[in-house]
């Protein structure tokens, strides 16, 4: 059985919001499908910014602890956030920075000059990203670096949705985005 994390990025925690509709729309595909499907929800967490490298060394609070077994057990993941300023908002950058904290994703080894060991290697990994701005001029004008970031610093074997002009869709358009999710979610991809 493949186990899935879908974790939703969206940094407020109040109802409503379309990534965290589409997190949802992707865990009952994969429900329905019968997988196993464990859930992280940013907005919930207690997530602290990290100061220091030494901050950085050791390890962080147990609510990031969970979240990390959830990561560790998954064999796929989806990560879904909302573009914020060209980027995934900051509370989800340091929700990463919180999971890798310890060698957790990454080893860089007891050598400063040692290539990092990537530990969660041979997952796959689904980044869903909701803008304002047309998808196409993000993928092509300004080169989808948020994604590029994620795949440069965390995971190789990454896939990824876009979804744009979200302010401007009407409700055939949205449920047409909650299909495709629930579709990815029952072929875990």
């Amino acid at each position: 059985m493949t186990r899935i994390c879908v974790i939703d990025g969206h940094p407020d925690a109040a109802s409503g919001h379309f990534v965290s509709a589409l997190c949802d729309a992707y865990a009952e595909g994969a429900d329905a499908s019968g997988f196993e499907v464990s859930r992280i929800r940013i907005a919930e967490l207690d997530v602290a910014l990290l100061k220091s490298a030494a901050e950085f060394d050791t390890p962080p609070a147990k609510a990031i602890c969970e979240a990390r077994e959830k990561i560790e057990a998954a064999e796929h993941i989806v990560f879904a956030f909302p573009l914020w300023m060209g980027s995934m908002p900051a509370v989800c950058k340091a929700f990463w920075e919180q999971v890798a904290r310890g060698k957790f994703l990454l080893d860089t080894g007891d050598k400063p000059d040692q290539w990092p060991q990537q530990k969660l290697k041979g997952r796959t990994i689904r980044i869903i990203v909701t803008m304002g701005m047309p998808a196409f001029a993000y993928r092509f004008l300004f080169g989808a670096h948020s994604v590029k970031a994620i795949e440069a610093g965390i995971f190789r074997r990454i896939r990824h949705t876009l979804f744009g002009g979200i302010g401007a869709v009407d409700d055939k358009a949205r449920s047409a985005a909650l299909d495709k999710c629930r579709v990815l979610g029952e072929r875990a991809e």
